[in-house]
Parts: structure tokens; C-alpha cells; sequence
């Protein structure tokens, strides 16, 4: 009699993961060797990718330079206890 620490449940996730990780493994083979040929296409990719990225990032700080400003215009012009105009304030004596 052949006594098992595991369930047939287990061993077929086993499977699964080993042959979900030997897919992984020849698709960065893969990906490596076309970098290797492609390389002149992959820097113009990578180049595109990093402009891109860089005026996303470009506007989106403008933008928050922008609204600070506009917050900072909105602050000035009420005073320092704008944001109190009907508020009242009671004390118990």
C-alpha cells in the first residue's frame, strides 16, 4: 500500500504550475531573441515610450502647478479667515 502526503488535487496544481512556468521561460527566450535582432526597432519603442511618459508626467505637474496657483489665488483674496465667513463661535462663561 502506497501512502501519499498529498491528494491528486495537488499534484495536478504542480503540473499546472510547472507547465504555466515552462510557457513563461520560452516566451522571455523568445522575447529576448527578437530584442537581440530587433534591437534598432525595440530602442525606437523604448524611446517613444519614455517621451510619451515624460510629457504625460510634464502635464499632469503643470496642472498641479496650475491649481496651486489658483488655490493660492483664492486663499489671498479672502484672508486668512475666509473659509469662517458665517461661522460663530460660543463660549460658556
Amino acid at each position: 500500500m502506497s501512502f501519499r502526503f498529498y491528494t491528486n488535487v495537488i499534484s495536478q496544481a504542480t503540473r499546472n504550475f510547472a507547465a504555466g512556468l515552462f510557457i513563461v521561460g520560452l516566451l522571455l527566450i523568445g522575447f529576448g531573441f527578437l530584442v537581440y535582432i530587433l534591437r534598432d526597432l525595440f530602442a525606437i519603442l523604448a524611446s517613444i515610450v519614455f517621451f510619451v511618459v515624460g510629457l504625460v508626467c510634464g502635464t499632469t505637474a503643470v496642472k498641479i502647478f496650475l491649481a496651486q496657483r489658483k488655490l493660492d489665488k483664492m486663499s489671498s483674496e479672502d484672508g486668512i479667515t475666509g473659509y469662517r465667513r458665517n461661522v460663530r463661535i460660543h463660549t460658556e462663561e
